[in-house]
């Protein structure tokens, strides 16, 4: 299968997702959204954010030393096929959502432990089912 390119990579706990306060998420994300699309929750790394609405998934990719080059990639939950949590452990601390869409493509996201792991799979069924 193939990996998409998020801009979260790593397994370190320094560059997992931890949870973001909705006022929070990059002031041009609310723009890219169309009619009847609300911000449900997002998560960030040290610059880059994940934004999960009711409609689809936002990696927010900022890139190069500067950090003006950002990238947007936006990830419907329609394409979605099938996903997957993992949970933390004693030893691997941190849990993991992997979404599989239709095309083959994938996308992994490592959360820290405070992260909801059990909250954000009823969020994702309530939209993919």
């Amino acid at each position: 299968m193939a990996n998409v390119s998020t801009g979260i990579f790593g397994d370190s706990n320094f560059m997992n997702l931890k949870a973001l306060d909705l006022q929070d998420v990059r002031s041009e994300v609310p723009g890219l959204l169309t009619h009847n699309e609300a911000i449900i929750c997002a998560f960030k790394t040290v610059r880059d954010q994940v934004v999960f609405t009711n409609k689809r998934v936002f990696v927010v990719n900022v890139q190069g030393i500067t950090g003006k080059k950002v990238s947007y990639c936006s990830y419907p939950y329609a394409k979605v096929q099938y996903y997957a949590i993992e949970t933390a452990g004693l030893l691997d601390i941190d849990s993991e959502l992997i979404l599989v869409f239709s095309d083959g493509n994938r996308l992994q996201f490592d959360f820290k432990t405070n992260v909801d792991i059990h909250k954000l799979s009823a969020l994702i069924s309530e939209y993919i089912l």
